[in-house]
């Protein structure tokens, strides 16, 4: 029985579903299409999200509504149309998120029977956390566990994701018990997956690459100097991956990538560094990872794989290869799943 009247109610009580407990899966979001509008609707949420812009409104929404959000969907829309997943009308971070939950919700199957659901959301678009916080409590989950699916934390990817999943539990007549994971950007079991996907792709490749770019979605520098601790667990996800790999210094560097605005960003600049690299340094044959992505996405499918294979080869690059994110890859489902099984302890 999934839904009944508690006992010694009175005749006219509402039934209660049976008590259960969500895991909630939260990644950034993607535009419900490529169009303008859906790309509008869209950047307009990402860019209006003080988390991500911390300029004040009064300068930031006048140059936002009118300037940037007149002329980036188009840009934006073309970018996503390049890699989109036509056969389920959908962009490829959607697709790989709901495999990884599935994959996920089959392993909480298989440890905790039916009293744990599973379920993913998006800070920006669809499906809302919102929604999907409301799915859950009306399902009869009194407690949920909220899991941002960033390995790193940073004020405008982690925070926000909570922040908004907060908002959505603010909503709520009867509030369910709410706990949110840590960053796992150190954990040995999220770094073995990274360099078993680095190896079994060099195991592909006929020549060795002269140097693997670790390329991190980048902030401003401004973040880091207020406290953010994003930049220095990036750096120590590449530290901890070279160790793990048995590589030297050389064979190994951390960059950022996606820089937005005229302010000073975190460096080396991705884009940047990968033609210097090919010029300077005489490094025709690299390799590019994203480890603080946890799906393929626009940043990993059109801006590494276009923008910043193009400066690289631009540069006299020669061989590029592009390892993909750990997506829904065996070896991080069960990272992402120990994560949970370790934080829902003490609930089952």
């Amino acid at each position: 029985m999934t839904e009944a009247r508690p006992i010694h109610a009175d005749p006219d009580h509402p039934p209660v579903k049976k008590p259960k407990i969500g895991v909630l899966l939260g990644n950034l979001g993607t535009p419900d299409n490529y169009d303008y509008w859906s790309m509008r609707r869209y950047l307009g949420e990402f860019l209006s999200d003080r988390r991500v812009i911390d300029y004040s409104p009064w300068l930031w929404q006048p140059l936002l509504q009118l300037i940037i959000l007149t002329k980036r969907p188009f840009t934006s829309g073309a970018a996503y149309k390049s890699i989109w997943n036509e056969e389920e009308g959908e962009s490829p971070l959607m697709t790989i998120t709901k495999a990884q939950t599935a994959k996920v919700a089959a392993e909480m199957e298989k440890t905790y029977g039916g009293e744990v659901m599973v379920d993913f959301c998006m800070r920006y678009g669809n499906p809302s956390t919102p929604s999907k916080v409301r799915k859950l409590v009306e399902a009869g989950c009194q407690k949920i566990l909220f899991f941002p699916l960033y390995p790193h934390y940073a004020g405008a990817t982690s925070a926000t994701a909570c922040d908004k999943f907060f908002d959505a539990l603010g909503k709520e007549k009867w509030q369910p018990a709410a706990r949110t994971v840590q960053p796992y950007f150190d954990r040995p079991d999220y770094i073995d997956a990274l360099a078993k996907s680095i190896e079994a792709k060099y195991a592909e490749l006929e020549t060795r690459p002269d140097i693997l770019v670790c390329s991190y979605h980048g902030v401003p520098k401004r973040y880091l100097m207020e406290g953010d601790p994003y930049h220095c667990q990036c750096q120590k996800t590449t530290r901890l991956l070279k160790e793990r790999l048995g590589w030297d210094d050389t064979e190994i560097t951390t960059t950022f990538q996606s820089k937005f605005g005229p302010e000073e960003w975190l460096k080396p600049y991705t884009v940047e560094e990968v033609a210097r690299l090919a010029e300077e340094d005489g490094k025709k044959n690299i390799a590019v990872c994203a480890p603080a992505f946890s799906a393929d996405c626009i940043e990993t499918l059109e801006e590494i794989n276009e923008e910043i294979f193009e400066s690289f080869e631009e540069a006299g690059g020669e061989h590029f290869t592009y390892i993909p994110c750990l997506n829904d890859d065996d070896a991080h489902i069960e990272a992402l799943s120990n994560v949970i099984k370790e934080n829902l302890m003490g609930w089952v």
